[in-house]
């Protein structure tokens, strides 16, 4: 089965994400066999499987690892993960994601928002089936609703001329941070016994999440249409304003307000426009040197860590997603 190239050079954890993406196929059983094609198309279309990836190699902690328990964590997260995303491409209208027509696109809002809600019953069903703790399902429940929260500020603020840096960062800490924290901590919780170690794992997931989501954010300003899977600058034109346009906005707010002020209706040669302003103003070199901030504290974090043969693969997994397409 395949999954993204970049875990070539992980083998141990390619056989285990192969055996998640095993698992995440086998329970998805809608009758519907398109529907249940496209979902699966979206599931295993070789994205990078991080958040899987990190519930893992936390898992490598247990002393009593059951590695077909950590694997339906791992794809439990995965699908609370696609679902988020299903939803996100619904509000944000979007066509395209990781290069292939989104579920709204392919069958329509209604299709897209119920294959979303299956995914959720499937991640809570995997969880029950496996996972044999109560505890792990509380922390996935727990974190679900930090996520939609997170969502549902990101939707209050849209087309906030007002929005500053502080909405942002409160935004992808329930948003993008928590599912990354969560990914670590379910990975590494195995009883009452293990909190300390997942209390860590927790926090050093929520500044990997606010690093990779910087980084992303700074991506869309920086790499073009075929290179993101989605159209660039599709953020600002659904009224989101990340890290790099809120940096910009701080050195000369009034260049931008223009196009805030039209909203949905800003058009092609504007966004390029715009895409200047935020380069020209260092918004992209501001969100870089955050997102390198929120690294250095994952890392300083994961030497903390018991010492064990996962702890290289877990600082050089994390060191590779900041430098991504720098």
């Amino acid at each position: 089965m395949k999954i993204h190239s970049m875990w070539d050079q992980y083998p141990l954890l390619q056989a285990e994400l192969v055996a998640t993406n095993e698992l995440l196929e086998k329970n998805i059983t809608l009758k519907n066999q398109a529907v249940r094609e496209a979902i699966l198309s979206r599931l295993l279309s070789g994205g990078k499987m991080l958040r899987p990836a990190y519930c893992l190699l936390f898992s490598y902690y247990s002393p009593q690892r059951d590695a077909e328990r950590a694997q339906a964590i791992a794809a439990a997260v995965e699908l609370l993960h696609t679902a988020t995303l299903m939803h996100d491409d619904v509000i944000d209208e979007a066509g395209t994601r990781r290069g292939q027509a989104t579920m709204n696109r392919a069958f329509g809002n209604q299709i897209a928002v119920y294959s979303g809600d299956y995914l959720f019953t499937v991640c809570f069903r995997l969880l029950s089936d496996y996972a044999g703790d109560a505890a792990v399902l509380k922390i996935d429940t727990n974190g679900m609703e930090s996520i939609l929260i997170g969502e549902l500020n990101q939707m209050d603020m849209r087309y906030n001329p007002n929005m500053r840096m502080r909405d942002y960062l409160r935004q992808i800490q329930g948003k993008t941070a928590q599912l990354f924290a969560l990914s670590c901590y379910a990975g590494a919780y195995g009883s009452d016994e293990d909190e300390k170690l997942a209390q860590l794992a927790y926090r050093i997931g929520h500044n990997i999440g606010m690093a990779f989501q910087v980084m992303d954010d700074v991506l869309d300003y920086t790499q073009d249409d075929k290179t993101l899977g989605k159209p660039a600058l599709s953020d600002f034109r659904n009224g989101i304003y990340t890290a790099p346009v809120l940096y910009a906005m701080q050195v000369d707010h009034k260049s931008f307000e223009s196009y805030i002020a039209k909203g949905a209706d800003v058009t092609a040669e504007e966004l390029a426009e715009i895409h200047d302003l935020v380069e020209r103003y260092g918004g992209n070199r501001a969100a870089q040197a955050l997102a390198k901030k929120y690294t250095t504290k994952a890392l300083k974090l994961i030497k903390k860590l018991p010492n064990h043969p996962v702890k290289e693969t877990l600082t050089k997994l994390t060191e590779q997603l900041l430098y991504r397409n720098m």
